[in-house]
């Protein structure tokens, strides 16, 4: 039988309505010791037993230019205190682990509204709020007897391989998984037999099908489909999570999360970026900018300080060039079978396909953009004079460099040789910028010389890995390229020595870490020991230590320093520093069966390396992306920054900023955009828009 959305039981919601604001029953000691300015709201939360501490209270208007949310945590007392919040009418209501949704009360900044909490009456009603690992986490993994050619898994395939798969590449890599649209069938595919035949048929949807048909019908030999029908049948007979999360604690309490929506209801963003994070006093209280990667040439742009949302659509060098999708793309030109949500529309278009973009240190924008088709100019390929090309010709790119200088929107095209696909500036006086995406190489901009010459072939240079085989500290003859590996994918300068660090291995081969030295253009490789695996994004910090989210639910730090043997020599091909590695387990529910682990598969770890958030400096911090928001790792600790609404918040990247280092908590922050391929599976559906999210941290939930 096939359950699909709508067969589930949902809670019965009165947040749908906005009632008058009336005083809830209150703590008149604890009332009295919130202070509410003109600008804020605050009060009391209670619940049958008492104040609720720990729950989310949530202020939404769309009176503004965009749709804005500000949400705060009670403290132990049960009080809240919305600061800061634009002169609007509200509508504000309670969330929170073991509730329903309150009633949505109205209020204007200046208000004391007191609220009360509704307690869940089923377990199933208060689990419709637990983010998505605690119902991803309900997938059962094959046992290990399946695998070695045992059954219907393909004998090369390894319980790793299914894990990488399941946990960082394909479906997961792109979008949430255990969110209500995914734990669910749609009502469209509610035709097949068998919900192992919907999920074939569902899998088949939209542009980016084949990045998702592939690796589990072919690599996985189609044997994914019965693991996932079993997961949403048994879910759709009514099945829970086992674990419930816990209410935020501690300094998870002072957080304030706003929220605009940004973009377009058909259209996805990759990554958002606010400042230079060398300088992230750069562009203070500025615009921001969007990568809409393969949607769309449009990148949404959010004044914070006015809440007005505009766009500039990016141009392209070559106005005859195809879009950026098909073939060498991460996403089809036309739908593999048409979506249950926008049937058999095309609704990415490209040519841009800008992934991510960077500050610079003057507040120009380089983007990491397509400026022309993929075959590269002869000065790139062999028989060039170029001395890059005649030590590693490349014949083509499939994205470019391109800079933006939002004063003026001056558009500059840079022809890169190489491709990009992630981007971050250097530390050294040319003002390196350095990408990954080229494959395993090292791709870079004289960011300085392109300023005083405009040449973009003399300020360019790439150089593949080699590892220095022979020890003798020259690139020659006896030394080794790196193999085995797919290309570069997070891009990590170090301030402490100029080396620059690469993740590779994130879709095929041994996956690992690579570190390139600009002075000696060797390069040193090293795995990721078991329990580790599954590469994506990482950061560097003011030590030279290396922080990796990984695909086995951990956050990894290498720190070169521990090294006991050679890094250099015949030997050292990878494997020559385990105890280099450290693994953290992240928070969440793991998967049955396979000892224990956390679901959670992280796309991405920033270093905030000048404190722009409050936790200190150098303080690594992920991407919850089945947790549901940002995950800090402070002191032995992780600690959560929920985003509970709406449901299902997924991303891919974040920045912080500093827009005024002499405002307390309220002058800093970190920044993040919703991610997810497909925007319209969170809470609130098709029609809504991505969501552009700033973190801030009060000293106690209390501060104004």
């Amino acid at each position: 039988m096939v359950h699909f959305a709508g067969a589930l039981r949902r809670p019965m919601m009165l947040a749908g309505f906005v009632l008058l604001a009336i005083a809830a029953p209150s703590n008149l000691k604890a009332q009295s010791n919130i202070k509410v300015g003109a600008t804020d709201i605050g009060g009391v939360v209670t619940g049958a037993k008492g104040p609720e501490a720990g729950v989310w209270v949530i202020a939404e208007t769309t009176e503004l230019p965009t749709k804005f949310v500000r949400i705060v945590v009670t403290d132990d007392q049960g009080r809240y205190l919305i600061p800061d919040l634009p002169k609007a009418d509200y509508s504000v209501w309670v969330r929170g682990y073991g509730l329903v949704d309150s009633p949505k009360m109205r209020a204007k900044p200046g208000m004391h509204l007191d609220l009360t909490a509704v307690i869940a009456p089923t377990a199933a009603e208060a689990a419709h709020y637990y983010p998505a690992i605690y119902w991803y986490s309900m997938l059962k993994i094959p046992d290990k007897s399946e695998f070695g050619g045992k059954g219907p898994i393909p004998a090369k395939v390894t319980l790793d391989d299914w894990l990488v798969t399941m946990k960082n590449r394909d479906c997961i890599g792109c979008h949430q998984l255990g969110q209500e649209a995914t734990r669910t069938i749609p009502a469209a595919f509610s035709d097949h037999k068998t919900s192992e035949e919907a999920w074939m048929r569902r899998v088949q949807s939209g542009q980016a099908a084949g990045f998702m048909v592939g690796p589990l019908a072919g690599h996985l030999g189609g044997v994914p489909f019965k693991y996932f029908a079993d997961w949403t049948d048994r879910i759709g007979k009514g099945a829970l999570p086992q674990a419930t999360p816990p209410r935020p604690q501690g300094v998870e309490r002072n957080v304030v999360i706003t929220e605009w929506s940004w973009g377009q209801p058909d259209k996805y963003l990759h990554d958002l970026i606010t400042t230079d994070k060398r300088n992230p006093t750069v562009n203070a209280y500025g615009r921001i900018f969007g990568s809409p990667e393969y949607s769309t040439d449009t990148l949404p742009i959010l004044d914070p300080k006015t809440n007005v949302v505009t766009s500039y659509k990016a141009p392209v060098r070559d106005p005859n060039m195809p879009e950026s999708l098909g073939p060498g793309h991460a996403a089809a030109a036309k739908p593999m079978a048409p979506s249950a949500y926008w049937g058999d529309q095309q609704i990415w278009d490209t040519r841009v396909n800008n992934h991510d973009s960077m500050f610079d240190e003057k507040g120009r924008l380089w983007l990491a953009a397509a400026v022309r088709g993929t075959a590269n100019p002869s000065v790139c390929k062999k028989g060039s004079d170029n001395p890059y090309a005649k030590n590693f010709p490349i014949e083509k790119s499939e994205r470019q460099i391109a800079m933006l200088d939002p004063k003026t929107l001056k558009y500059t095209f840079f022809d890169a040789c190489f491709g990009s696909h992630h981007l971050q500036f250097g530390f050294d006086a040319n003002r390196t910028l350095w990408t990954s995406g080229g494959g395993l190489l090292a791709g870079w901009i004289n960011t300085k010389l392109f300023d005083k010459t405009g040449d973009t072939f003399k300020s360019q240079g790439w150089m593949p890995f080699i590892l220095d085989t022979n020890g003798d500290g020259k690139r020659d003859a006896g030394d080794t390229r790196v193999t085995g590996a797919s290309g570069t994918y997070a891009v990590m300068p170090s301030p402490v020595d100029g080396s620059v660090w690469y993740t590779i291995g994130v879709f095929a081969g041994k996956s690992g870490i690579v570190r390139y030295d600009p002075k000696t253009e060797l390069s040193e490789r090293y795995n990721i020991p078991a329990p580790g695996f599954g590469p994506r994004g990482g950061d560097v910090d003011s030590k030279g230590v290396v922080w990796v989210s990984l695909g086995s639910g951990h956050l990894g730090s290498f720190d070169r320093r521990k090294c006991k043997g050679p890094l250099n020599g015949p030997k050292a091909t990878g494997d020559q520093c385990p105890e280099g590695w450290t693994f953290y387990k992240y928070p969440g529910p793991g998967f049955k069966g396979i000892g224990d682990n956390s679901a959670e598969a992280s796309y991405y770890t920033w270093v905030d390396q000048h404190n722009t958030f409050g936790l200190g400096n150098d303080v690594p911090i992920s991407t919850g992306n089945l947790n549901d928001g940002l995950i800090a790792f402070k002191d032995g600790k992780m600690i959560v920054l929920r985003v509970p609404y709406p449901l299902s918040f997924y991303t891919k990247g974040l920045d912080g900023r500093i827009d005024d280092a002499n405002a307390g908590w309220k002058g800093r922050g970190l920044w993040a955009t919703e991610g997810d391929r497909v925007p319209w599976l969170k809470e609130g559906g098709k029609g809504s828009l991505p969501i552009a999210v700033h973190f801030q941290l009060r000293p106690n939930p209390l501060a104004d």
